[in-house]
């Protein structure tokens, strides 16, 4: 990754008035470092090895969504002429040829380490991807009568000629490509779409057979092979071109933009110009080609030139495509080559207990996965079920297929209560998902909003109001993650049970901003973007640079999943320039550069990536030793504090925010064994010393509270 901090040659437009350098790191290299660093975990042979392609499989996944987003965007602006220079001073051209050079050794990397290592690896636990060509002819015999029954007909050949233009080929889908040549000699490029709807690898029994016909029950577990369905299908694309010639076969994969674009301002039915836009989604331009190497000229360049693409923007696989559909191995029954299975605990406050007596004795703080995400849905459950309570509000960015918070919210409405659901249809690669809830939802009686025009609904809320002896009490959840029981196993997030009255009433105010035309004041102890969180962190920062400037004991940790908001990177420039100690533990972009001379010398950025995806929020401030520390959805981005509904809640409990401190943000402080130092050239190097290393994420699973 380039410094953004030399001085000869940076652009003029990148550098504000009066600063004599860029002090940016680019936002786009930045995402990539963080995908780098999952990388290093599918490398790392010290993971269990179906771990290790869970990794990898991730990998490719964000890389995905990496072209689909951003590369896109990039590319918008570059075909509209639009001049606009990053933060480090580089024009969209500039950075699409960065992360090309940048992306090309990474990818390298990523696929020896599936073909050379992780494969190999498999095969000595007698699990094995093997070729068509190596089936006994017995066996090809008997899988070419299941692709005849099974596949064989719901192909379509598609040949790019004078009465055929070049086919649609669609987002992520994987295609074989040939040329075909006709008894007169007339050559074409033609394209078939493996199925998408059937398995990637097709598990053989010992005979041949496929076990996917039922030929086994139960998990699959080794010995066993696999035929990947592309090989399959290449073995017999002569049934589908009778008469012709077939040369070769070669696979290959699209990406295409996906980002969506909805003008709000002329939507009177956002559910169904949403609706729309996904349908036109499939059709959004491409922007990456991925092709088996060694594929001839002929086939690459028909290829390019037919999706409009530039040759940079073609990126030869050595080896099998679309990894993120192996994650088919990761069902394998292994438990050898897994992590240790880990059972989430139920803390003893939430343990077989009325949970409205539980929260209103004290705060609960619930450590997402290490505490189960069930008191949760127990909570908003008992709402439910129970006649003190009249109405139930939550938001709802993503959520599971199965969600208890579904049932609840039902089940609410069944027994008669005052039920709202803040449903945000613009998450991104979850909006059709959305939009199924929302009308189940609305066909259960449920008041569902759509947030508020312009701005998505990213805060985690749920506020329950109970009549309590003739008095009406407010109950609140606030999360850092979403209300999702499957990602709640995966990703480190908390919730804040509360009945705390101020606190509980900021909730109340929260939600009558998004279903009504409310405009709340300054809130009592809640900071909400986009009106005043991020005016309220800066004066917090501020307060800490003016502690060190008196010669007093200033610190500042942050964890987030992102820096990039160019106003508060300077507070903390500043911050640190006064003598601020700060700390930042930031998974993924970070765009602030650490331990420069005269600029950020006492900050520090460490990345933690392991087993679970690190997504919680915490805001620590030392506040000359009566410490204020927050928790909430927002990350430290301009579009989170400027262009989303975003919540954090300050934590009173002295119990609680001395744990936060002493246990949980030390803990991470002094991980060596997961995180990664950030260099000031936004580079990291791993903190591993390989003698006694703490693993934060490991000690959280050993804790019972």
């Amino acid at each position: 990754m380039s410094s953004p901090l030399s001085i000869d040659g940076a652009p003029k437009r990148a550098v504000r008035k009066g600063e004599a350098r860029p002090i940016f790191l680019n936002r786009e290299l930045s995402w990539m470092a963080f995908n780098e660093r999952v990388l290093e975990e599918a490398l790392d042979p010290a993971n269990p090895l179906l771990e290790r392609l869970r990794f990898l499989t991730i990998f490719f996944t964000n890389l995905d969504e990496f072209f689909m987003i951003r590369v896109s965007g990039l590319k918008q602006q570059l075909h509209a002429g639009v001049d606009v220079l990053s933060g480090d001073g580089l024009s969209p051209r500039a950075q699409l040829a960065q992360i090309s050079d940048a992306l090309r050794p990474t990818l390298a990397r990523a696929q020896s380490c599936l073909q050379n290592d992780i494969l190999p690896q498999l095969a000595e636990h007698d699990v094995r991807i093997v070729n068509y060509r190596d089936l006994d002819p017995s066996q090809r015999a008997y899988w070419d009568a299941w692709y005849e029954s099974k596949v064989h007909p719901i192909l379509t050949p598609l040949a790019v000629g004078p009465a055929h233009p070049f086919p649609f080929i669609s987002n992520l889908s994987l295609n074989l490509a040939l040329i075909v040549r006709s008894p007169e000699g007339e050559q074409r490029l033609a394209r078939v779409k493996v199925p998408a709807m059937l398995p990637r690898l097709l598990p053989v029994a010992e005979d041949g057979s496929p076990l996917i016909l039922g030929k086994r029950d139960g998990p699959l577990t080794a010995p066993i092979r696999f035929v990947p369905l592309e090989q399959l299908i290449a073995a017999n694309l002569h049934t589908l071109f009778p008469g012709v010639e077939t040369g070769p076969v070669f696979v290959f994969r699209v990406t295409r933009d996906t980002d969506l674009e909805i003008q709000e301002d002329e939507a009177d039915d956002l559910l169904k110009v949403l609706e729309e836009e996904l349908r036109k989604r499939r059709f959004g331009e491409a922007v990456r080609l991925e092709i088996q190497k060694g594929t001839p000229p002929a086939i690459r360049d028909g290829l390019r030139r037919g999706l409009e693409l530039e040759p940079g923007d073609v990126y030869e696989v050595d080896g099998l495509l679309a990894t993120p559909r192996l994650s088919q191995l990761l069902q394998l029954d292994l438990p050898e080559l897994k992590y240790t299975s880990f059972s989430p605990r139920v803390p003893r406050s939430c343990a077989g207990k009325d949970l409205f007596k539980a929260v209103r004795a004290a705060d609960i703080l619930l450590h997402h996965p290490y505490d189960s995400f069930a008191p949760v849905a127990d909570f908003l459950m008992q709402a439910a079920k129970d006649p003190q309570v009249l109405a139930m509000k939550v938001t709802l960015y993503r959520t599971s297929g199965d969600s208890p918070i579904i049932h609840a919210l039902e089940q609410a409405i069944e027994n008669g209560k005052q039920v709202a659901a803040v449903v945000e249809l613009k998450a991104r690669f979850d909006e059709e998902n959305n939009i199924s809830w929302a009308r189940r939802l609305e066909e259960g009686g449920v008041h569902v909003v759509y947030g508020i025009p312009h701005l998505k609904v990213h805060g985690k809320l749920a506020l329950i109001v109970r009549n309590e002896n003739g008095e009406l009490r407010r109950y609140a959840h606030i999360g850092t993650g979403n209300y999702n029981p499957q990602t709640a196993r995966v990703y480190t997030d908390f919730g804040l049970l509360t009945a705390n009255a101020a606190i509980t009433a900021d909730v109340a105010d929260v939600f009558n901003q998004l279903t009504g035309f409310a405009d709340p004041p300054r809130s009592r102890k809640l900071l909400v973007a986009p009106r005043h969180l991020r005016k309220q962190l800066v004066e917090r920062i501020r307060r800490e640079a003016e502690e060190a400037r008196a010669g007093r004991n200033a610190h500042i940790i942050f964890k987030c999943n992102a820096v990039a908001d160019a106003e508060v990177i300077r507070e903390l420039y500043a911050a640190s320039r006064a003598g601020v100690r700060i700390d930042l533990l930031v998974r993924g972009i970070c765009c602030l550069v650490p331990g420069y001379p005269g600029l950020s010398e006492t900050i520090t950025v460490r990345s933690v990536v392991g087993r679970f995806l690190e997504h919680s929020r915490v805001f620590w401030f030392h506040n000359g030793g009566n410490p204020e520390v927050f928790i909430g959805s927002a990350d430290l981005m301009d579009r989170n504090l400027r262009r989303r509904v975003e919540v954090l809640t300050p934590i009173e409990d002295p119990a609680l925010k001395a744990w936060l401190r002493e246990v949980l943000l030390e803990r991470y402080l002094q991980d060596t064994a997961r995180s990664r130092l950030m260099l000031p050239d936004g580079t990291y190097t791993r903190m591993r010393t390989g003698v006694e290393d703490r693993d934060v994420q490991r000690e959280f699973t050993k804790d019972r509270r």
